[in-house]
């Protein structure tokens, strides 16, 4: 009786890290990359702004917050005012 070959496991590929975005979709004037995010972490505060309709949006954050964060709660404040 013959010996069973050994069956190859298939290389592993590396995933490439995306780096997060810092400009975002305006939900007010809908101008694609038009905000962006500017976190001041000695104060503890960030402000995102469009250049477009020069809107601009400050909130307060923590050691573990991203600017996605800021932005998601920029829209949120939009959707409640609406």
């Amino acid at each position: 009786m013959g010996r069973r070959r050994a069956k190859r496991e298939a290389s592993q590929k590396n995933k490439t890290i995306v780096p997060m975005d810092i400009q975002f979709t305006c939900p007010i004037c809908n101008q694609e990359k038009s905000c962006k995010v500017k976190m001041d972490r000695r104060r503890n505060t960030a402000t995102i702004s469009c250049r477009i309709c020069l809107k601009d949006f400050q909130t307060d954050i923590n050691m573990l917050s991203e600017p996605i964060d800021v932005y998601n709660d920029w829209v949120d404040s939009c959707n409640a005012t609406n």
